[in-house]
C-alpha cells in the first residue's frame, strides 16, 4: 500500500493555467515538461503508462480513481513507464487484485515518474478540450515560482516536428516468440507454416507482437531506421509498422524506407505506422485539436457498416482527400468526428488502422485485422509463386 506524500505538486500550462495537487510518485524536488493530454478509459492505466506512444506527454486519466488494482508486470506494454508525468483525481491507497505485485504509487516512485493527485481532472480536461493540447510542466520543485514554470512551459518543445519514434525504437534486431498464451482464442487456424514478418519498432506495444505471433507470424523486430536492404536480408513474407510517439512527418528515415518497401511486401500499420504509411504513399497528415486517447472510441468499418469499440492513442490524423488522391480507400471512420480510422491501398497489399486492435476493448471487435494481415501475406505469396511459374 502506498501512502500519498503531503508534498505539493503543480501542473502549469503554457497559457498560464496553474493546477495544484499532491505528489504521489517520484519524491524530491524535480520537474518535467511535455504535451498535456488526457485518456478517457476507465481502466488500463498500466498499459497506458507503459505505452511508448505516450513519450513526451503528461498524461491525465479522466476516471475518478486510479490504481485500485495495482501493477502486474504481465500487463505492461514495455518494461518501464514512458510518460513525462501523470495526473489523476485520486490515487487508490489499496490494491484489490490478487495479481497485483506492487502499488501504483510505489511503482511510479521507483520509476522516477512525477505524479500528482487531488486534481479536478474533469475541469482540467474541459479546459484542454476547449483550448486544444497544451504544453505543460509538472513540478514538485517549490523553489520555482509559478511564473518560472509558465515560461518553462512556453519554451518547451512543441509536439509537431518532433521525431520521438527513433529514440523509442529498439537498437538491435530481436526475435519475438511470445504469444497470447491462455488468452489466445482467435488464431488457432493460423499456427501452421508461420510467416516471417519484419516489424519496424517505432515504439511498439508488446501486446501487438503477441497477437501477431498467435496469428501465425514469426516476428523479427528491427529498429525503425532499418534500411530496405537490411529488411530484404531477413527474407520476410510481410512488413509491420508499429505505433509510436511524436509527429509522423518528422520520422523521415522510416518514411523513406516505406516508400521503397511498400511496393515489395504486404504491409500492415497501426497508429503511427498507419500515418507513416499514408505519408510514404504520398498522402498528408494533420494535428488533431486534442487527440483521441481512450479505450471506448467507436469506429465504423465502411465496407460492413459494423461498429467496433476501439482503443486509441494518437494526436495526428491522416488527411482523407490526399489519401484518396494516391489510390487508397478509407476502410474505417471514427464516429465521434468522422476522421479517417483506417485505409487500404486500391492495388497494393497495404492495410492500416489508426486504432489499436491488440488492446481488445470490444473485447475482440478488431482482432480479425491480424488474421486479415496473415491472409493478405498468404495470398501475396501464392500470387508471387504463380507469377514465377
Amino acid at each position: 500500500m502506498h501512502e500519498s506524500s503531503s508534498n505539493p505538486c503543480r501542473l502549469v500550462l503554457e497559457d498560464g493555467t496553474i493546477v495544484r495537487g499532491r505528489s504521489f510518485g517520484k519524491q524530491g524536488d524535480s520537474f518535467n515538461t511535455g504535451e498535456v493530454v488526457f485518456n478517457t478509459a476507465m481502466c488500463g492505466y498500466q498499459e497506458a503508462l507503459t505505452d511508448p506512444s505516450y513519450a513526451g506527454q503528461i498524461l491525465i486519466m479522466t476516471a475518478p480513481m486510479i490504481g485500485n488494482y495495482g501493477v502486474c508486470e504481465d500487463d505492461l506494454e514495455s518494461p518501464v513507464p514512458q510518460i513525462a508525468g501523470f495526473v489523476v483525481r485520486e490515487a487508490s491507497k489499496i490494491e484489490s487484485n490478487y495479481r497485483s505485485e506492487q502499488g501504483l504509487g510505489d511503482w511510479l516512485a521507483n520509476a522516477g515518474v512525477i505524479s500528482m493527485e487531488g486534481v479536478d481532472t474533469r475541469a482540467l480536461v474541459r479546459h484542454i478540450r476547449q483550448c486544444g493540447a497544451l504544453r505543460g510542466v509538472i513540478s514538485t520543485d517549490s523553489s520555482c515560482s509559478d511564473a518560472d514554470l509558465v515560461n518553462m512551459a512556453k519554451e518547451s518543445k512543441v509536439m509537431s516536428g518532433q521525431d520521438l519514434a527513433t529514440p523509442a525504437s529498439t537498437k538491435t534486431n530481436t526475435n519475438w516468440s511470445q504469444d497470447l498464451g491462455v488468452w489466445d482464442v482467435h488464431y488457432c487456424e493460423n499456427l501452421q507454416d508461420p510467416l516471417r514478418v519484419v516489424a519496424l519498432d517505432c515504439g511498439v506495444k508488446s501486446s501487438i507482437y503477441r497477437h501477431l505471433v498467435s496469428a501465425g507470424c514469426t516476428i523479427i523486430s528491427m529498429p525503425n531506421t532499418a534500411t530496405p536492404d537490411e529488411i530484404r536480408a531477413q527474407n520476410p513474407d510481410g512488413l509491420f509498422v508499429s505505433n509510436g510517439p511524436g509527429d509522423p512527418a518528422a520520422v523521415k528515415q522510416t518514411i523513406a524506407t516505406l516508400k521503397e518497401m511498400t511496393s515489395e511486401l504486404p504491409t500492415f500499420g497501426i497508429c503511427l505506422g498507419h500515418q507513416m504509411l499514408a505519408l510514404a504513399l504520398g498522402a498528408k497528415t494533420w494535428k488533431l485539436k486534442f487527440g483521441h486517447r481512450g479505450a471506448n472510441q467507436p469506429v465504423r468499418a465502411v465496407e460492413t457498416n459494423q461498429v467496433e469499440i476501439t482503443s486509441q492513442n494518437h494526436g495526428f490524423c491522416v488527411d482523407e482527400d490526399s489519401l484518396k488522391e494516391v489510390g487508397c480507400v478509407v476502410t474505417h471512420r471514427h464516429l465521434n468526428d468522422d476522421t479517417v480510422a483506417g485505409f487500404r491501398h486500391g492495388e497494393l497489399p497495404i492495410m492500416a488502422v489508426q486504432f489499436h486492435p491488440e488492446a481488445s476493448p470490444g473485447p475482440h471487435d478488431s482482432a480479425h485485422l491480424f488474421s486479415q494481415f496473415v491472409e493478405m501475406m498468404r495470398r501475396s505469396s501464392k500470387t508471387t509463386i504463380t507469377a514465377k511459374k
